[in-house]
């Protein structure tokens, strides 16, 4: 859809956010794991396509919230509609080798799985 994975990324966090949290450029810069000023850079890329636009927070007017747009919510369901149809016809391909990583990594005796790193030997080996 010539999204880059970044704009991507940011139409998932928007869509993934809580009802009660407001789409902020801090929030969404956490959210992402990158700086707010990238965070900005990313929104004006998004905004200039059309996916998202910028307006004045209900509750504080000097807070400005991201939301997607229409053409965002549908270029999104495009997306996520390719890539289940993608991940179901993988699945079978990707589930047999899991399964098997997580067989021989075994679990604990309290059920959770052991460090995926392999154990030192002592002994000077």
């Amino acid at each position: 859809m010539g999204l880059e994975p970044q704009q991507h990324q940011l139409l998932l966090s928007l869509r993934g956010l809580p009802p009660d949290r407001a789409a902020t450029v801090g929030v969404l810069a956490e959210r992402l794991q990158i700086r707010p000023h990238s965070t900005v850079e990313l929104i004006d890329r998004t905004e200039a396509r059309g996916l998202v636009g910028r307006g004045p927070s209900g509750g504080d007017r000097r807070q400005v919230v991201v939301r997607l747009t229409r053409r965002g919510e549908a270029v999104l369901s495009r997306l996520s509609l390719a890539h289940r149809t993608e991940l179901r016809a993988m699945g079978p391909a990707l589930l047999g080798p899991l399964r098997a990583l997580v067989g021989r990594r075994g679990r604990s005796s309290r059920g959770t799985l052991r460090r995926a790193m392999p154990r030192e030997r002592s002994g000077g080996r």
